[in-house]
């Protein structure tokens, strides 16, 4: 069996139930992973400000990649990098998501800021992701169309919304970083994961694991496919990849 030295784990739709937890056997195997000298990692869209506390209860002392590959930590205490926007960049998308009429987001150095408390101030804070959503699916096309054109990475964690970052900031370039660090090729990594902002980390990494409830794009690129995020999927393929358990398992190798 391959030996693999790190596990990149997306969080919504993956290491998360449906009820924002972790469950009891994602819990234990990530914890069986750790002891078995696995680096086990966040790759994820959401910022510390939303993830730490996942990162406190599982006890993980590991790198961070948030924010889609945007804000990077060695440790919980000790930062290694932000990729962030010029302020005019955040004027344009904010001027951008107003004339949608769409929701919108962002996360900065100073905040977790969105449409309900925006103010003037938060122009000038550091940013390093914005995101807007729109329940029209032909204004959302239209929005991460005229974004692209701008120059921007977009990408999304669910079909009603889009996340961005600068260009070439995602996941995978957060996990590259991380793998550098650590001095681990991405062909030792494992990636699990549900939604477009996954594709590139999966499609790079030794193992690209797609979970049950996976958009169908991330199954059909992923190598393999385990259970969904209500079942423990994690856990199964921790169980499958890392200590060669024969679990129950879709695999599409």
């Amino acid at each position: 069996m391959k030996r693999y030295r790190l596990i990149a784990l997306d969080l919504d739709g993956t290491t998360l139930t449906d009820e924002k937890t972790l469950s009891p056997a994602t819990k234990e195997w990530i914890g069986k992973a750790m002891d078995a000298g696995i680096h086990v990692i966040f790759s994820t869209g959401r910022g510390v400000q939303t993830a730490g506390g996942f990162r406190e209860e599982l006890g993980l002392q590991t790198p961070m990649v948030f924010l889609n590959g945007a804000d990077l930590w060695r440790t919980p205490t000790e930062h290694y990098k932000r990729h962030l926007f010029l302020r005019d960049d955040i004027v344009r998308l904010h001027k951008l998501a107003m004339e949608a009429d769409a929701h919108y987001w962002g996360y900065s150095i100073e905040s977790l800021s969105s449409r309900k408390n925006w103010t003037d101030a938060h122009f000038d804070e550091n940013w390093m992701k914005f995101g807007m959503s729109h329940p029209d699916p032909v204004v959302l096309k239209q929005l991460r169309e005229t974004v692209k054109e701008w120059g921007f990475e977009v990408t999304h964690s669910h079909v009603t919304n889009m996340e961005i970052s600068l260009l070439g900031v995602t996941k995978e370039s957060g996990v590259r970083e991380v793998c550098d660090m650590l001095d681990i090729s991405m062909d030792e990594v494992i990636a699990m994961g549900d939604s477009r902002n996954d594709y590139f980390l999966l499609k790079a990494a030794g193992l690209g694991v797609a979970m049950g409830n996976a958009e169908d794009e991330i199954k059909e690129m992923a190598d393999a496919q385990t259970a969904t995020n209500q079942e423990d999927g994690v856990a199964l393929a921790i169980q499958k990849y890392i200590f060669g358990i024969d679990a129950p398992t879709k695999v599409m190798l």
